[in-house]
């Protein structure tokens, strides 16, 4: 709950402090697990992947390559509410329903293989997408992963600026992340509109699941 005899930013510095080592140890584990699991999934699939179809919008975005650090910044942006987490159940709890919100993707990755179309791009012009392209084929396309842990992220960060009291500009400015975000992934050709929206599905169902409880902490 919040404290008005605290002010918001030291309320989240305290929360920040709060077992701080844990939070860094299991972040980084996560997503090393994470991305093996991805891989894996990505270079196994369970059959032939879909192609999912490009829409006008995905015509309309023009590559642009320096949404890449935008694509990039999802990784900070997801750290960011499990670090604001005060206790440990939170915490675990947080930690359990991301864990299944990703293994459902996955799960549907391997069942359901998809990619992106081919799109008229000279990859070679573009260094940096061309090492990301090579890194990360157009694969486990829908839902967008992406979008959906930015949209997740995006509700839980506003649950806890409302909970400690902070002022509404940083509501705005969390909001803006994740479309920027969520931009980066057409305007790179990670994903298309569907898989943005599909995954925008999924982040807002295990937004709601994991803060449906009146009396959950932030």
């Amino acid at each position: 709950m919040h404290d008005p005899t605290t002010g918001w930013s030291r309320q989240l510095a305290q929360r920040f402090a709060t077992l701080w080592y844990l939070k860094a140890v299991g972040t980084a584990a996560f997503m090393v697990l994470f991305f093996q699991a991805y891989f894996w999934v990505l270079k196994h699939p369970g059959g032939t992947p879909t192609v999912v179809p490009a829409l006008a919008l995905d015509h309309w975005i023009p590559v642009t390559p320096v949404a890449l650090y935008a694509y990039g910044w999802l990784w900070v942006f997801v750290s960011l509410p499990p670090a604001f987490i005060g206790d440990f159940r939170s915490l675990l709890r947080y930690g359990a329903w991301v864990a299944l919100m990703c293994a459902l993707s996955l799960g549907i990755f391997w069942l359901w293989p998809t990619q992106t179309p081919h799109f008229d791009v000279d990859w070679s012009a573009h260094p940096q997408l061309a090492f990301l392209k090579g890194i990360d084929a157009a694969g486990n396309a829908c839902p967008s992963l992406h979008v959906a842990a930015a949209v997740h992220a995006t509700f839980w960060l506003l649950g806890q600026m409302r909970t400690v009291g902070a002022p509404v500009w940083t509501r705005w400015a969390i909001v803006a992340q994740c479309l920027a975000i969520v931009w980066s992934t057409l305007a790179i050709r990670q994903h298309v509109a569907i898989d943005a929206v599909c995954g925008a599905a999924v982040g807002l169902l295990f937004a709601w699941l994991s803060m449906r409880h009146r009396d959950h902490r932030f």
